[in-house]
C-alpha cells in the first residue's frame, strides 16, 4: 500500500516527506496505522550522521504507537483494530538476553541499523515509488502514516490507552525511568544528579523520584527544562555541573552524589568525566546519551576508578524489559504517579517535523510529539 513518511536520503540531512511504498504484512508481522510518535534526540542523530545506518534513504522514528491495520497469515497474538506502543529495541523472547530478563540486549538488537527485516539484510518493508528500498528506522519507522513491524517489536495494550501519550513509553520513559530505577539501583535517600533534562532526563528525573531520592539535582542549561523538572519531582535545579556537583557534595558531607546519570543531547567524554568527578566512593554513573559514534576515551582519573571503587554503567533502553516494563510504566501513568501529558510540549504535524527539531535544538520542548 502506499503512505507518507520521513525519509532521510542523505546526512547529514534533514528529514523530506515523500511517498513510500509498504509492504503488506509477512508471518509474524503486523501493519500498524500510526496514532503518534515521540520525536526523540536518536533520529536527529541519525540526521547529523552521529548515529550511522546501513542504508540511505531511511525512514525515521522509533517512538510511536499506533492501532493494528492487518496482521500477517499465521501470526498469533494480534488482531485488527488491536493498540500496540513499539519497543524501538526486538524482543524475540529466546535468545540468552531475554530468557535472563534482559530483552534490552536481544540478539535481535544487532539488525536494528540494518534497516531489513531481521532475517534478510536484502528484504526491506519500504520503498520509493521507484522500487529503491528504503530502510526502517529501529525496525519500525514511526515517522510513518502506516507502518508494518514484526511481532517483536509491538506490545499490546488495553483499548482505552491513549495513544498520543503512550507512545512516549516506547523510548523516552523506558530509557530514563530505567535509567535511574533499573541501570543506577537508586534507593530511598539518595542523593542524585541528572545531567539533562529533556524528554530522557525529565523521565529519570521521575524515575529516580519514585525510587525515593531524598535529594534530586538535575543540571540543565536551559531555564525553562530546569522549572519543568522541578515540578516533575527534582528538588533543586541549577545551570551548571560545577553548581550541581557542589551542591551534591554539600549534602554528604564533602562525598558527592550516589548516582549520576548523563542524558544530556550530545555526549562527550567530557559529560561522563564531570559525572565521575561528581560520585562518591562506590558511587554510580549512569550513562545514557549518545554521541558520535566515532568518538573514544574518557578522561578520567584510573587511580580514582580503583581506589573509589566508582562505578561507569552504560544504559540501554533503561535495562528494561520492554514487553514487561511497558505495561508496567501504563500502570503508572493510570495510578498518577508517572506524568506523560506535562512532558508532551508540542504537538505537530508529520509534514513539521524539521520544524519540531528546529524547535528541540532551540530548547523549546521537552518531548515533541508528531500525531497523524
Amino acid at each position: 500500500m502506499k503512505t507518507r513518511g520521513a525519509i532521510l536520503r542523505t546526512v547529514p540531512g534533514k528529514f523530506e516527506v515523500t511517498d513510500l511504498i509498504l509492504d503488506d504484512p509477512r508471518q509474524n508481522e503486523i501493519r500498524v496505522k500510526m496514532v503518534a510518535s515521540g520525536m526523540c534526540h536518536s533520529d536527529d542523530h541519525m540526521a547529523t550522521g552521529d548515529l550511522p545506518v546501513a542504508v540511505y534513504p531511511v525512514c525515521g522514528g522509533h517512538e510511536g504507537a499506533g492501532i493494528v491495520d492487518a496482521v500477517g497469515p499465521n501470526t498469533k497474538g494480534f488482531a485488527p483494530g488491536d493498540k500496540v506502543v513499539f519497543s524501538f529495541l526486538p524482543a524475540c523472547g529466546k535468545c540468552r538476553w531475554c530468557a535472563t530478563g534482559h530483552q534490552n540486549l536481544c540478539d535481535l538488537g544487532a539488525t536494528v541499523l540494518v534497516g531489513s527485516r531481521w532475517d534478510d539484510p536484502e528484504s526491506f518493508r519500504l520503498s520509493l515509488a521507484d522500487g529503491t528500498p528504503v530502510g526502517q528506522a529501529l525496525g519500525i519507522s514511526t515517522f510513518s502514516e502506516y507502518t508494518t513491524v514484526a511481532v517483536d517489536s509491538a506490545v499490546k495494550v488495553p483499548d482505552d490507552t491513549p495513544l498520543e501519550k503512550a507512545c512516549l513509553l516506547g523510548c523516552a520513559v523506558g530509557t530514563g525511568w530505567g535509567s535511574a530505577v533499573r541501570t543506577g539501583d537508586v534507593q530511598a535517600g539518595d542523593t542524585v544528579l541528572v545531567f539533562g533534562a529533556g524528554g530522557i532526563g525529565s523521565f529519570a528525573v521521575q524515575g529516580a523520584a519514585h525510587a525515593g531520592a531524598a535529594r534530586l539535582i538535575v543540571v540543565d542549561p536551559v531555564e525553562f527544562k530546569r522549572e519543568s523538572a522541578l515540578s516533575l519531582g527534582a528538588t533543586h535545579a541549577v545551570a551548571t555541573a560545577e553548581e550541581g556537583i557542589a551542591l551534591a557534595q554539600s549534602f554528604t558531607n564533602g562525598q558527592g552524589a550516589d548516582v549520576a546519570i548523563v542524558t544530556v543531547g550530545v555526549i562527550t567524554g567530557d559529560h561522563v568525566a564531570q559525572a565521575f568527578s561528581g560520585i562518591r566512593k562506590q558511587g554510580t554513573v549512569v550513562v545514557t546519551a549518545l554521541g558520535n559514534a566515532a568518538a573514544v576515551g574518557l578522561p578520567i582519573s584510573i587511580l580514582e576508578l580503583t581506589l573509589y571503587e566508582k562505578k561507569i554503567k552504560g544504559s540501554l533502553f533503561g535495562s528494561s524489559n520492554p514487553s514487561a516494563d511497558i505495561p508496567i510504566l501504563l500502570d503508572l501513568y493510570r495510578a498518577g504517579y508517572l506524568k506523560l501529558d506535562e512532558v508532551i510540549t508540542t504537538e505537530y504535524s508529520l509534514d513539521e517535523i524539521n520544524r519540531g527539531y528546529e524547535d528541540m535544538h532551540a530548547g523549546k520542548n521537552i518531548r515533541g510529539v508528531i500525531r497523524f
